[in-house]
């Protein structure tokens, strides 16, 4: 499926037959999505605009910061152009591609030509950048509740959930959820907002999805990141860097990056991104990490104790598609809550973006009469869209989780400019469709690997 293109909702015609199970019941909204951060707010945003009831609940107020590199990829920026929103990204520090970095070797890589997806990135904070996206949802009729938390969900055969869930359902699918109990942080009044349908969108670490029985698959690769913002003369370069030798504090190299990413307004966000795949380098500490990255930047970018503007924050990141089940008869998860972001290079946003609008036509379709069947068709879409990209994902992962294996492969491709361009095509999922490059050929080798060994 090409989901740059990929129509949002399909036939979804407002006022279609309904078929879920509190249809019958009054002051029943179409849906309930929970959580306005990327995959939530997109989400909402192609319901509202198709003409669905749908409210949003987030528990912060706008702006809140967010823990994240702050880069949109062409992905990301193909997504909110759709969604109406290319002139609010005018004003906002455009890049060219990504400089890697190390060993001493530096190879400097724009965006790849792809008929889908533009060749410029854009460094927006998600202190400004899930504001607009949730107000472009309301915009479009969605009615954001802020400062308001889904603390329980509900469920059809009885008013609420006793306790979480251990499981999933012995089908495999998320228990029926009908809406949620939210309260209002400032007030503590609490409610109950009933709806047809349910979107779990609350977050890497969800605890609503959690409290309908949504796992992570402890097997599959989990991120660790920590940023900060630093004041830098470097703020407006035209690239995003990644380092690719980072060193723990043995001085040994570790699975994973560090990154500075101009923001064009006298800032740059810098960080280091862990990858874990089978309980390794559990012991890592981020945070030493970090100092140690900062105090060996290149001294160009000037970052220091004194250039910091405040402590760093940091999260887990659950990758390719690790958390399940994502769907239930009127459930669905998306984003960071059911584990979408790519473990080749930790973006999350373009995949919140992403399977939020996937779900939003799945949604749309169960509500023009289709049921719970259209809410099936999500998990093979996710399939199709990602499930062997991310098998591959998860093996690279896997395979650089071995030091000497991430040295070879990074001293390899550091002394070539085409392995580099390949390895960007195909880590940035930017592969175009209608031609068959080195980054092609290379990705479906590497997929036929995949395929021929079990396990993952």
């Amino acid at each position: 499926m090409d989901l740059a293109t990929a129509g949002p909702m399909g036939s979804a015609v407002p006022g279609a037959a309904y078929d879920p199970v509190v249809a019958s019941q009054p002051d029943v909204r179409d849906v309930l999505v929970v959580g306005a951060g990327p995959g939530g707010a997109a989400c909402a945003y192609w319901l509202a605009d198709a003409g669905w009831d749908v409210v949003v609940v987030e528990k912060k107020h706008f702006p809140r910061e967010k823990t994240c590199g702050d880069g949109l990829t062409p992905r990301s920026v193909r997504q909110l152009t759709d969604m109406g929103l290319a002139g609010a990204l005018a004003g906002a520090h455009r890049y060219r591609g990504l400089r890697s970095c190390a060993y001493g070797m530096t190879i400097e890589l724009p965006w790849p030509q792809h008929p889908s997806f533009p060749e410029v990135g854009y460094m927006v904070t998600r202190h400004d950048l899930d504001q607009l996206v949730a107000e472009r949802a309301a915009k479009a009729g969605a009615e954001l509740l802020q400062g308001t938390e889904a603390a329980e969900p509900l469920r059809a055969d009885s008013p609420r959930l006793a306790a979480p869930l251990t499981g999933a359902l012995s089908d495999g699918h998320l228990p029926p959820c009908t809406g949620a109990l939210v309260v209002d942080r400032k007030s503590h009044k609490s409610r109950e907002i009933r709806a047809r349908y349910v979107v779990v969108a609350d977050g890497a670490n969800s605890r609503f999805g959690r409290a309908l029985g949504t796992v992570r698959e402890r097997r599959y690769p989990l991120g660790m990141a920590l940023r900060g913002y630093f004041r830098s003369p470097r703020h407006d370069d035209e690239f995003i860097e990644s380092h690719l030798d980072i060193r723990d504090s043995t001085g040994r190299v570790v699975p994973g990056y560090g990154w500075i990413f101009p923001l064009g307004d006298g800032r740059v966000n810098v960080g280091v991104g862990l990858l874990s795949a089978e309980g390794r380098f559990k012991g890592v500490n981020t945070s030493h990490l970090m100092n140690a990255f900062v105090d060996h930047a290149p001294k160009s970018w000037a970052l220091s104790a004194t250039a910091s503007l405040g402590p760093p924050t940091g999260g887990k990141l659950p990758m390719g598609l690790s958390v399940a089940p994502r769907v239930g008869r009127t459930t669905l998860a998306v984003g960071d809550a059911a584990g979408a972001i790519n473990p080749f290079n930790g973006e999350g946003i373009a995949y919140g973006y992403e399977t939020g609008r996937l779900a939003a036509a799945c949604i749309g379709r169960a509500l023009s009469g289709e049921g719970a069947a259209a809410l099936d068709d999500y998990e093979r879409q996710l399939q199709d869209a990602y499930g062997l990209y991310y098998q591959v994902a998860r093996d690279f992962v896997r395979m650089i989780s071995h030091p000497k294996v991430m040295e070879l492969c990074v001293r390899t491709g550091m002394h070539s400019e085409p392995i580099m361009a390949v390895l960007l095509k195909i880590m940035a999922n930017l592969l175009r469709p209608d031609e068959r490059g080195a980054a092609e050929v290379a990705y479906q080798a590497l997929a036929g690997v995949a395929k021929a060994i079990p396990g993952w």
